[in-house]
């Protein structure tokens, strides 16, 4: 009787949890459809397609937390959808969009990124439990394909439609590299809990920030994702300042 309950156990185990994985294959069909897109040349579906894929791989991991069907298959799993939809898929949608004009230049800049990406999560991987949940050691690699997204709509809604030729595309994606494996800290917004009780005036900016979204969607999710981008250094900088004060008041005492 035990051997046979034994047994089911290891079955079971060997098994895998189909919802959040579900949710990881919708990413990573999201991810292959926008390299599809790419090739095409439909810059914005594609664009779109990594934008959703990320909607997806938020998703997976909440999905498997409430529903108590976390497992080491579902988080390499998702590693790998991940190295797809947010570094592949943007890597050749800025490719195919802007780069191809330098030459081999425009293709080592968008292989670039992807490396990047894929040594960001490498990264990520190994220090989950070191570092604070709080914060990001480095742009996430999800942010970064959604900044490089949703530029590509951001200027097709401006008048550049198809293809887009600017040194500072090169140069700009070369900096979201960087930044996704640096060290620059980013918040993580795990810590803020939207069920709680808040001020009246934080819901009302809130509210007022839904409207100017859905408003101008193709202007504000661009601003918001440069945003978050930019906010790392920003806050690097911030705490060099202040740590550069404090010594300087240390020695002045």
């Amino acid at each position: 009787m035990n051997e046979e309950i034994s047994s089911r156990k290891t079955r079971i185990k060997k098994g895998i949890y189909i919802l959040p994985n579900l949710f990881t294959t919708a990413s990573l069909f999201c991810g292959f459809y926008s390299i599809i897109a790419s090739f095409k040349e439909h810059f914005v579906p594609a664009a779109i397609a990594v934008l959703v894929s990320v909607v997806f791989d938020g998703l997976d991991g909440r999905v498997a937390r409430l529903t108590n069907t976390t497992s080491k298959f579902g988080a390499e799993y998702d590693s790998l959808a991940d190295v797809i939809a947010f570094g592949m898929a943007p890597s050749i949608l800025a490719y195919s969009w802007s780069l191809t004009i330098y030459g081999k230049w425009g293709w080592i800049v968008a292989f670039f990124f992807l490396l990047c990406g894929a040594l960001r999560l490498a990264r990520f991987n190994i220090q989950i439990g070191i570092i604070e949940s709080s914060v990001f050691n480095g742009l996430p690699i999800p942010a970064a394909a959604s900044v490089v997204a949703t530029m590509v709509i951001f200027f097709d809604y401006i008048g550049a439609e198809g293809k887009f030729h600017n040194i500072f595309i090169l140069v700009f994606v070369i900096v979201l590299s960087l930044l996704m494996v640096s060290s620059v800290k980013y918040y993580s917004f795990k810590d803020m809990s939207l069920l709680k009780r808040k001020p009246f005036t934080i819901f009302f900016w809130l509210t007022v920030l839904l409207v100017i979204i859905v408003a101008e969607p193709e202007i504000m999710f661009f601003v918001i994702m440069l945003g978050y981008a930019i906010s790392g250094p920003v806050w690097w900088l911030i705490k060099v300042d202040q740590a550069a004060r404090k010594k300087k008041n240390d020695i002045e005492k």
